[in-house]
């Protein structure tokens, strides 16, 4: 049975389900068009999208806006969500059991959004949603097919920030996402 957009909201805001709820001060739910062709999933929220109740806000969001932008596509037209739903402390990374605890709403947005495209941001984001080991250096930019939808590992805006050198493959992979969509809506 298929979740609605009020269901899915109201089971995250109230859900308890792990230690991250302790801690937060919002949860970040996901945002932009509930009907998008191309989905973003990161791994979880930091201090600014708690504070928010946004994903992808800060220098990491402005990023990943432009990146979005260069492709020919605002980011009202994209969704974008996390693996996890709270803030780990110190942003540090979603534990095994809280990724869990939050894999069946990720898994009721991508049901509910029904992205053609989902794109992956980062390791963490890779190995909770495709339940698989990735290296992101060696990995990325290669498809993935799953029950007619794509998916693709890429690096997170805050390792594009961290290590600039990394942004001509960052590049790389945004092109083949800006053709792969074209493919699909000439298919």
């Amino acid at each position: 049975m298929k979740v609605s957009w009020a269901q899915l909201y109201n089971d995250i805001g109230e859900c308890e389900k792990c230690r991250l709820c302790e801690t937060r001060t919002n949860v970040v739910v996901g945002e932009g068009d509930p009907h998008a062709r191309l989905m973003f999933i990161g791994e979880g929220p930091g201090q600014e999208e708690d504070r928010q109740g946004r994903p992808f806000v800060g220098r990491s969001g402005e990023l990943l806006t432009r990146m979005i932008q260069a492709i020919g596509m605002e980011r009202t037209e994209v969704y974008i969500c996390n693996v996890v739903k709270c803030r780990p402390p110190k942003n540090r990374n979603p534990e095994p059991d809280e990724a869990a605890a939050c894999l069946n709403y990720l898994r009721g947005q991508v049901a509910l959004v029904r992205p053609k495209v989902v794109v992956l941001l980062g390791k963490v984001a890779c190995q909770y949603t495709l339940n698989e080991q990735v290296f992101i250096t060696r990995d990325h930019g290669v498809w993935r097919e799953r029950k007619g939808v794509w998916f693709m590992p890429t690096f997170h805006p805050s390792a594009l920030l961290r290590d600039p050198a990394k942004k001509r493959d960052a590049w790389e992979d945004f092109k083949k996402i800006r053709d792969k969509l074209k493919e699909l809506s000439e298919a």
